[in-house]
């Protein structure tokens, strides 16, 4: 199945995705019932970690609910996706971690800097803690000035958390997932430098804005796509960057070196996840400005522009378009 979230009045609403269409889950279920038919849940809410937390009779609901529309007239729940104005599938994540798991970008980044390929990353999948009230969907980009003193784009995957758990190990992580999500995590690098100078990590260059979007796609839509792995799945899912309609970035997710299942075992370890947290996979190779300016692909080096229009596209999860705006306020 595919979800998104779509912006109605001042809130959003959790829809399944039929077409070209989105199925409004509460709406549907509402209107299902009054047509008699028999449903898993007595409702449905329109907050989509509300409907996380209802675990598997929620997503079963869901799937009867897509079945269902191609029965009966459920045309008062559906909403034209290109007339919709789509949030981030979950706009306000429970957490925001962001992993650093794709060799071939933390090797050219360090090998840019003059530093050889850390031991470290072989040993721990780790990750940092964004800010995850600033999460947008597709669409405009609101940042600051000093956000544009080397403004860049991260080409990334995501997963959300799709049931509690504590202490999970890799070998049964998978289950914890929900879906997954293409994520760009914006940064400011000038700031970025700067900070983390002090050996801290990421925090103003970071917290800014991260875009996830535009669709969630559940595992078993992607099945035909996977490939054998010891330590959780893998899929064979095409990475592909563009700014203003150019392509400057292209990967694989299969290269991520350490896989999403192990993530979470490092993630859950002495702490709970919950339903509705959100892991980034880090940047795929080439799938950053950095990246490309120090590999010399840009020379001079290139950096975003408030008017620039970037595209983060996966294979099977969609693309995600957003336009950098300036705000001076």
């Amino acid at each position: 199945m595919q979800f998104a979230c779509y912006r109605s009045a001042h809130e959003h609403r959790f829809a399944a995705v039929v077409g070209n269409h989105m199925l409004d889950l509460a709406l549907g279920h509402a209107i299902a019932q009054r047509s008699g038919a028999r449903l898993p849940l007595g409702y449905l809410p329109h907050d989509p970690i509300e409907f996380l937390r209802l675990g598997d009779a929620a997503l079963e609901c869901a799937r009867e609910l897509i079945h269902l529309a191609s029965t009966i007239d459920v045309s008062g729940a559906l909403v034209p996706i290109e007339q919709a104005q789509l949030a981030a599938p979950i706009p306000r994540p429970s957490s925001l971690r962001d992993g650093y798991a794709f060799r071939q970008h933390v090797e050219a980044a360090r090998r840019n800097r003059g530093l050889p390929m850390i031991p470290e990353f072989d040993e721990i999948p780790i990750f940092y803690f964004s800010n995850h009230h600033a999460v947008t969907g597709p669409g405009d980009v609101h940042v600051q000035e000093r956000h544009c003193e080397q403004l860049d784009f991260e080409l990334e995957c995501a997963i959300v958390i799709g049931k509690e758990g504590r202490n999970i190990p890799a070998e049964h992580a998978d289950e914890y997932i929900a879906g997954y999500m293409v994520m760009n995590d914006w940064s400011a690098r000038a700031l970025q430098m700067h900070e983390m100078k002090l050996n801290l990590g990421p925090a103003k260059g970071k917290d800014f804005a991260t875009s996830l979007g535009p669709f969630l796609v559940t595992r078993d839509e992607l099945r035909q796509h996977a490939i054998p792995s010891p330590h959780g799945e893998r899929y064979n899912l095409s990475m592909v960057a563009r700014i203003n309609g150019q392509e400057v970035s292209r990967g694989n997710l299969a290269d991520m070196h350490w896989t999403f299942a192990q993530i979470i075992e490092r993630a859950s370890y002495g702490v709970t996840v919950y339903p509705g947290d959100v892991i980034g996979s880090g940047t795929c190779g080439t799938g950053c400005l950095l990246e490309l300016n120090g590999s010399k692909v840009f020379d001079p080096p290139r950096w975003l522009q408030p008017g620039d229009i970037v595209e983060c596209e996966i294979e099977r999860l969609g693309v995600l378009r957003n336009r950098i705006v300036l705000d001076r306020s």
